[in-house]
């Protein structure tokens, strides 16, 4: 009993873990493109209750660890993104969208290689931009409503220092109280704590589609499942890509009429699920996902509830809890965009154009962030190099031996300037660089053992 136990607590952590740390997100970002309470209310309960049915179906079917989460990074694009032409129902197009795209990247390898090809500074540079405007809400929050604040923040501060996986979840209490003391008397009484289902027909948007569904769907990927694989085969799994693309995809797909914008592999808190702490027998530790899973959907069953306490708070003080949240991705994802030095213009660029939050022909910052990265990208790598000195080395040894006389012909130290010799960086690619940057970056929280491998990653 005792042995079954211990991945059951460590299931139930799991969850409290990730719904508590990134929950306001989720409801930031559904608010941010047109849901009101109750279509925000329903979309957080549809998420839920995705999670929970594709990670307790693949934990069981493959006895291996897998758990599933929304995209907290997703939900960090849409806040960023704000409103779209169409309102409401043409994001939940965006959303139907990308999970056809998922399901699309499950069924076609051609469309994984492709996202995979797309360079790590510029996606990285990508989600820091997306990432930024959550970040620097904790500033605002502390001038704005200091005395709400202030005990936030610094719960969190100390939290990151003595018990770094309740960082978030601590702060989050304290935000709870805060709300609590300063709402109206009879503010909390209104709380609705039950199901909320509210379907919303998808409508379809081209500006949408640009500026929601096709970044949400490269977040989703290259910060959610991409790293959740790295980090279950740095813990010896070999995790079952295809069922994960489908299922996810499937469940994004059907949650999106009813307000959900995006499930996916776990990052960070697959760790907890994967590691040695929840059970010593690598072969049980598969029971912690089913446990994460099944109280996933229990705690969508309250997303009523949440969302009536979210509306009682300031806006401005949501959004500092979950700008703690992400402030471990947003150092994740900066150190990911420059760690490839011939790439880092790019980067920057991207983030800046990311970051402005503007809007052109209806489309939205994170679109055109990578258009302005992958054209720095292609301005500042016109060609391959190397055959291009080749020719001015022929060119020159020619003219070299049509006015000089045999033994001025070529330079033997021009033939082996060290300047000339190639890049160990060119030869033999910067992936080592990158792939160490993201192994940082995708580790589990401190006091969790850390795969060998990881990609960037999210607080899910």
């Amino acid at each position: 009993m005792t042995r079954l136990l211990q991945p059951i607590l460590a299931g139930v952590v799991t969850a409290l873990v990730g719904f508590a740390s990134s929950f306001t997100i989720v409801l930031a970002g559904l608010q941010a493109v047109g849901a009101d309470p109750r279509e925000a209310a329903s979309g957080l309960f549809a998420l839920c209750l995705g999670i929970g049915v594709v990670s307790v179906g693949l934990s069981l079917r493959h006895r291996v660890p897998v758990t599933i989460a929304w995209s907290t990074p997703g939900a960090a694009l849409l806040v960023s993104t704000g409103a779209v032409p169409g309102g409401f129902p043409a994001a939940v197009g965006a959303f139907l969208a990308c999970g056809l795209l998922v399901i699309a990247a499950g069924l076609l390898p051609a469309l994984g290689r492709w996202i995979a090809a797309i360079p790590r500074p510029v996606a990285s540079a990508m989600l820091a931009g997306v990432l930024l405007g959550l970040c620097v809400a904790p500033v605002r929050a502390l001038v704005e409503v200091p005395t709400m604040a202030g005990p936030v923040v610094v719960t969190w501060a100390l939290l990151t220092r003595f018990a770094p996986r309740w960082a978030v979840p601590g702060a989050l209490v304290v935000a709870v109280v805060a709300i609590a003391v300063n709402a109206p008397a009879d503010g909390l009484a209104g709380a609705d704590p039950r199901l909320v289902i509210e379907p919303t027909a998808p409508a379809w948007s081209p500006s949408a589609l640009v500026s929601v569904a096709l970044p949400l769907f490269l977040v989703t990927m290259a910060s959610q499942n991409v790293p959740g694989m790295a980090v279950l085969a740095g813990y010896g799994y070999r995790p079952p890509l295809r069922g994960v693309l489908l299922g996810t995809g499937l469940a994004t797909a059907v949650a999106a009429p009813l307000g959900g914008h995006a499930v996916n592999l776990a990052a960070i808190t697959a760790a907890l699920a994967a590691g040695p702490d929840a059970h010593p027998d690598r072969g049980r530790r598969w029971i912690a996902s089913v446990t994460a899973g099944v109280t996933m959907v229990l705690l969508g069953l309250g997303a009523g509830l949440a969302t009536a306490l979210v509306l009682l708070s300031p806006p401005v003080l949501i959004e500092a809890v979950a700008g703690l949240a992400l402030l471990s991705a947003l150092a994740s994802a900066i150190s990911a965009a420059v760690a490839e030095p011939a790439g880092r213009e790019a980067a920057v660029v991207t983030f800046v154009v990311t970051a402005s939050g503007m809007s052109l022909f209806g489309v939205g910052a994170a679109f055109w962030g990578l258009v302005a990265g992958g054209l720095m990208l292609l301005l500042r790598r016109p060609g391959r190099p190397a055959p291009a000195r080749r020719r001015r080395d022929d060119a020159g040894t020619r003219a070299a031996s049509d006015t000089a006389g045999p033994s001025e012909a070529t330079d033997p130290s021009e033939a082996t300037d060290p300047s000339e010799a190639t890049d160990p960086s060119e030869a033999t690619g910067t992936s080592g660089t990158t792939d160490t940057a993201a192994t940082a970056a995708a580790g589990p929280p401190s006091g969790v053992d850390r795969p060998r491998r990881g990609g960037i990653a999210d607080g899910n």
